[in-house]
C-alpha cells in the first residue's frame, strides 16, 4: 500500500467516524428532547422568581393573589411555579410602578451604547464557552435583551442551545452569511429565537472557517477594504433590538477573533489558574497586542470600555491554583473580576445533557452542590452586569 492509499484510507475513516458521530449526536438529541427535539427552559419555583426579580417572594405571593400579572402553574403541593415568560412579563408589570427607572428592566435607555462583549481565550479548555453561555443566559433572565453568537467553528455554545450544526445548518444559518464578501446576507437572517425570552442565537459551525480562507484571498485582490469592521458593521443593523451582544470567540487569533475584537466594546478574558495556561495566555496577550497596533494603524479605534480577566475551573483548596492567583491579582488588580468560576462537577454533568446550570433543575444534585455552582456563576455574571451599568453611567 503506497503513501496515496495510506492517506485516502485515513479519509475515509475520518469521513466515517464524522458521520457515525453525527448520528449518534442526533439520537442522543431525540431522546433528550422528543418529541420535536427542541429544547425548552425549566420552570422556576416562587423563590427563584423572586431572587431574579429582585423582591420579596411574599410580594410575588400578594400580586398572585390580588390577580396581579401571569398566573403562576401550581404544583401538586401547592407550590407557585413560575416560567421565565411569566417572569419577564412580571418585569414588565413591575418596571410600571417601579421608583426608578430600569429597577426591572435593566438595559438601555436613549443615549446608551449597545455592550457587545467578546469572550476569548488563545488557549482551549479555558472555559470560554462555558462562561459566554452562562453570562447570556444569566443576562437575559435578569430583563437584559441579549443576542449570543458562536463564532467558534467548533460550535459549542450552539450545541449547547439545542441547534446541533452538523444537521440543523446545513444550508448556512451562521455568522459567515452576514459577513462574508460575496453577497452577504442581512444579520436578521441568521438570528434565532431561543427557548430563553430576551436570548437570541446565531450559531456556529465549521463554515466559519471560510472567512478564514477568504480573507487572506480578499485581502490580496484588494477586495477586502477593512476587514475588521464587518462583524461591527453587521451588528449596526440590529443595534436597537439588543442591549448585550455576547460573543463566544475561537481559541485562536484568526480573522473571527480580530473582527470581534474590533467590534467589541467590552473583553473578558478566560484563565485557568495553571501555571501552563498562564504562560500560554503570555503569548496570546503579546500576539493580541501586535494585531491590535495593526488594525490601529489601519484607522480602526481599538479603545474598549472596559477588559477584565476572570478566573476559572478555580479549586480553592489547590495550593498552587492559590499562589497564581496571588501572582496574577498582584501584576492585574481590579482588572482580574473579584468573582471567580469555580470548578464543579454540576456544570461539567449539566453539559452531559447539553445544558447549562441555569437550564437544569436543582433536585439533579446534591443541595451543596448545586448551591456553591450557582452561587459561584451568579456572582461573576452579576459582576459583570455591574460592569455593563458602570459603563452606561448608572450604578
Amino acid at each position: 500500500m503506497d503513501a496515496t492509499d495510506q492517506h485516502e484510507d485515513l479519509n475515509a475513516v475520518i469521513r466515517q467516524h464524522s458521520e457515525w458521530l453525527a448520528t449518534q449526536l442526533h439520537v442522543q438529541r431525540e431522546s433528550l428532547f422528543p418529541p420535536d427535539a427542541k429544547k425548552e427552559m425549566r420552570k422556576f419555583t416562587s423563590g427563584e422568581a423572586a431572587a431574579l426579580l429582585g423582591v420579596n417572594d411574599s410580594y410575588l405571593r400578594k400580586l398572585h393573589l390580588d390577580g396581579k400579572g401571569p398566573s403562576p402553574e401550581l404544583t401538586p403541593g401547592n407550590r407557585r411555579i413560575y416560567s421565565a415568560q411569566d417572569i419577564q412579563e412580571l418585569r414588565v408589570l413591575l418596571e410600571k410602578t417601579a421608583r426608578r427607572p430600569g429597577d426591572y428592566l435593566p438595559g438601555r435607555r436613549e443615549g446608551d451604547h449597545l455592550q457587545i462583549i467578546g469572550v476569548m481565550n488563545f488557549k482551549g479548555g479555558s472555559g470560554k464557552t462555558t462562561t459566554s453561555a452562562h453570562l447570556a443566559q444569566r443576562l437575559a433572565l435578569k430583563g437584559y435583551r441579549v443576542l449570543a453568537i458562536d463564532l467558534d467553528p467548533q460550535a459549542s455554545l450552539t450545541a449547547l442551545h439545542g441547534v446541533q450544526p452538523e444537521l440543523d445548518l446545513q444550508e448556512g444559518g451562521t455568522l459567515y452569511d452576514a459577513i462574508r464578501y460575496d453577497s452577504p446576507a442581512p444579520i436578521s437572517t441568521v438570528i434565532r429565537k431561543t427557548y430563553i425570552p430576551n436570548l437570541d442565537l446565531i450559531p456556529g459551525n465549521l463554515e466559519l472557517m471560510e472567512f478564514e480562507h477568504e480573507t487572506p484571498r480578499a485581502l490580496a485582490q484588494g477586495n477586502a477594504g477593512l476587514f475588521f469592521f464587518r462583524v461591527k458593521e453587521a451588528l449596526a443593523q440590529v443595534d436597537p433590538d439588543y442591549d448585550v451582544v455576547v460573543i463566544d470567540c475561537p481559541p485562536q487569533l484568526g480573522f473571527l477573533t480580530m473582527s470581534a475584537l474590533s467590534a467589541a466594546t467590552g473583553v473578558l478574558v478566560t484563565i485557568h489558574p495553571e501555571m501552563l495556561d498562564v504562560m500560554s495566555m503570555s503569548q496570546f496577550l503579546r500576539m493580541t497586542a501586535d494585531l491590535m497596533d495593526v488594525i490601529a494603524e489601519s484607522g480602526a479605534d481599538m479603545s474598549h470600555d472596559w477588559m477584565r480577566y476572570l478566573l476559572t475551573r478555580y479549586e480553592p483548596a489547590d495550593g498552587p491554583q492559590n499562589r497564581v492567583v496571588a501572582f496574577l491579582r498582584s501584576m492585574y488588580g481590579d482588572k482580574v473580576l473579584n468573582a471567580p468560576m469555580l470548578k464543579s462537577t454540576a456544570i461539567s454533568d449539566a453539559g452531559l445533557t447539553k445544558q447549562t446550570l441555569y437550564e437544569v433543575e436543582r433536585s439533579a444534585f446534591t443541595r451543596s452542590t448545586y448551591d456553591r455552582a450557582i452561587e459561584s456563576l451568579n456572582a461573576v455574571n452579576d459582576e459583570i452586569a455591574e460592569l455593563i451599568q458602570k459603563t452606561w453611567g448608572r450604578r
